[in-house]
């Protein structure tokens, strides 16, 4: 993840500003804010004080022949910055730097960012969309929707970003769409989906196909694991089938479709009864195993914890008020560069925030960081 490279493909982005008016080159400050969240600092000011402190250091990578750009310089120019063309170039630098390997899990999932509404400008939160690599834990690509139900529009945007070749693109009920699985099929990936009231044809053809009781006594592919965490159990159980009859009409329909997948999980506390069952029904255009669906659908789960976590905690980035122009969502984009620097760095066992810190306080630290 070559900083030589990143530095490129930013130098792409237009930069809005009048010419005369330019003191500071658009890479210069990128590159302070990225160094900046990466250290981990939270606002304008944080990162002008990092710019301060490490004056020599970003003159390594940058130019900064007029100094550290102010807080004020850094908002107003950040806020400026188109987001979309912002969001093709961060996805254009991850496919040079992340290739894919056959049957990877690329799952997406949205979070809100909840700083980012404004009441007084009556300005809804920004819902940002990820393409997270579950293997390799980094995001490689982003956009941005108004609610969390235009998922279904925004989905298909970030899939014609993605070189997905080969992956398995796990999604949510909510992206459970015929035009995203056809999306995905024809840019030769494969899908698994999760099916729930939003798609009712099939939410009922699974449900009078697939009954408990047939479940508990399926004789086909099937998978079960247990898990136990803070004395309580989970017990997951995994089946797969081919296209029963009542499910041909559906071939026509999603594309490529080729298996049927149901998990089903207990949860027990302690000595209690377990609690009442949860199913999960799924469809997917790869000829999965139940071993491989339940890699798959534990593995959609990392975006929860090895993404959006990482971002709440490790970047307090729901506490984040930043909301001048565009710059909340292109500070999103930019949280995600510096999230995937910081995972990809493995030399230093230690999670995102004491990894903030060690890269903020030794310049060899850092350095190791942006070379990683």
């Amino acid at each position: 993840m070559k900083t030589a490279s990143l530095m490129e493909h930013l130098s792409i982005i237009k930069d809005f500003r009048q010419d005369w008016k330019v003191e500071h080159k658009l890479t210069d400050i990128l590159l302070l804010t990225i160094c900046g969240v990466i250290c981990g600092a939270e606002g304008w000011e944080e990162i002008e004080d990092f710019g301060e402190a490490k004056h020599d250091f970003v003159r390594i990578y940058g130019d900064f022949e007029a100094g550290i750009p102010s807080a004020d310089t850094l908002a107003r120019v950040i806020g400026m910055i188109s987001p979309k063309q912002f969001q093709r170039v961060f996805a254009d630098w991850m496919k040079e730097c992340h290739t894919a390997s056959a049957g990877e899990v690329i799952a997406i999932d949205g979070k809100t960012l909840r700083g980012s509404y404004d009441k007084s400008r009556r300005k809804g939160a920004i819902h940002m969309i990820s393409a997270f690599s579950a293997a390799n834990g980094v995001v490689l690509g982003q956009v941005k929707t108004e609610e969390k139900y235009n998922e279904i529009t925004a989905i298909p945007e970030l899939l014609k970003l993605l070189n997905l070749h080969g992956c398995l693109v796990t999604i949510d009920a909510m992206g459970c769409q015929k035009k995203i699985a056809l999306e995905i099929v024809n840019q030769g990936a494969d899908y698994l989906l999760a099916v729930k009231g939003n798609q009712p044809k099939l939410a009922d053809a699974f449900t009078a196909h697939f009954p408990m009781r047939m479940i508990a006594t399926y004789e086909g592919d099937s998978y079960s694991t247990q898990e136990k965490n803070r004395g309580r159990l989970e017990t997951r159980h995994h089946i797969v089938s081919d296209l029963p009859e009542a499910f041909f009409d559906f071939t026509y329909e999603w594309a490529g479709l080729k298996k049927l997948g149901v998990v089903v999980s207990f949860r027990q506390e302690g000595e209690e009864a377990p609690e009442s069952a949860t199913v999960r029904y799924y469809i997917t255009s790869k000829d999965l195993s139940a071993r491989e669906l339940a890699d798959a659908a534990r593995q959609h789960w990392f975006i929860e914890t090895k993404l959006h976590w990482c971002l709440d905690v490790g970047m307090n980035e729901d506490a984040c008020r930043i909301r001048r122009g565009m710059a909340s969502e292109n500070l999103a984009g930019i949280r995600h560069i510096a999230m995937n620097y910081l995972k990809s760095e493995t030399s230093f066992k230690a999670g995102i925030k004491r990894k903030q810190k060690k890269a903020g306080m030794m310049d060899s630290y850092l350095a190791t960081v942006l070379a990683a």
